[in-house]
């Protein structure tokens, strides 16, 4: 299975080189800006570290064995923070449930995830920084207004948080590209996939030209079909799709302030930078 602390440390890996190449080519608005991702990033990982440690060796009774699980259950930010670093793009409620629940262990419905967002707007607001992460919405490229029901990570850049024309695709074939590379993994690992994670791979496959054989009934795709189908597409799209993220993003670092990088502006502030921008 895809590991969340080996993404982020391929993520960290990725800023430093692009902090280098930023710095060389001396564009210090970049290089900045950079270095706040890697330290949100290096935060992150600092925190999944400490939630996957053992806990201290204690007396175990009757009653401490039945509480165990209720006391160790993690906060449902870090179930979706989880889901998010496997999927690696934006994804609405429902399918970072139904990641959680293919691949990872502990309770999340769609219900916790409700008032989150705002909950972790407040916390921000009331004192910037202080978590190593933050989920936050997507943000629209026009607009740059928050994107409805659609989350991310605040340790993504700009580019992958927003969401452009030809966004939901890419995002949708990104998807089904880590969902298989996860179960590969699974499998390289020496355990089987649960036939959720299976179920939720072939309903990706099944909207994905030449992912599935014509005419084809099998609920268990052919892995390796749906990756390399998935990522013909993906060419594409990608480009383009980047261009535009790109090009908000750095509208983005212009006319909004670090609280609206994250969560985004208001409708009437959006339409002032848009016509500005």
């Amino acid at each position: 299975m895809s590991n969340p602390l080996d993404a982020l440390e391929k993520s960290i890996a990725e800023l430093r080189r692009a902090i280098r190449d930023a710095s060389t080519a001396r564009d210090s608005e970049r290089a900045g800006e950079l270095r706040a991702q890697l330290r949100r990033a290096e935060r992150a990982w600092d925190a999944l570290i400490e939630a996957d440690e053992p806990p201290a060796a204690t007396v175990v009774t009757e009653e401490a064995t039945a509480a165990e699980p209720r006391s160790m259950a993690l906060p449902a930010r870090e179930h979706v923070q989880r889901a998010l670093v496997l999927l690696q793009a934006p994804a609405a409620p429902k399918l970072i449930v139904d990641v959680h629940e293919a691949f990872f262990p502990g309770d999340l419905s769609a219900s916790k995830l409700s008032s989150l967002r705002r909950d972790e707007e407040r916390s921000y607001r009331s004192a910037p920084g202080s978590r190593p992460y933050y989920l936050c919405p997507a943000l629209n490229h026009d607009l740059l207004s928050p994107a409805r029901a659609l989350i991310t990570i605040s340790t993504w850049s700009l580019e992958q948080r927003i969401v452009g024309p030809l966004s939901p695709r890419v995002n949708f074939l990104t998807g089904a590209v880590r969902i298989a590379e996860a179960i590969l993994g699974m499998r390289s690992a020496g355990s089987e996939p649960t036939p959720i994670a299976m179920r939720l791979l072939w309903r990706f496959a099944t909207n994905i030209p030449e992912a599935m054989p014509p005419n084809s009934t099998l609920i268990v795709p052919d892995i390796d079909r749906v990756i390399a189908a998935a990522r013909t597409e993906l060419e594409v799209h990608l480009d383009a799709d980047h261009a535009t993220r790109a090009a908000s993003a750095r509208r983005a670092r212009k006319q909004l302030s670090d609280e609206q990088q994250l969560f985004g502006s208001s409708l009437r502030q959006a339409r002032l930078n848009q016509a500005d921008g």
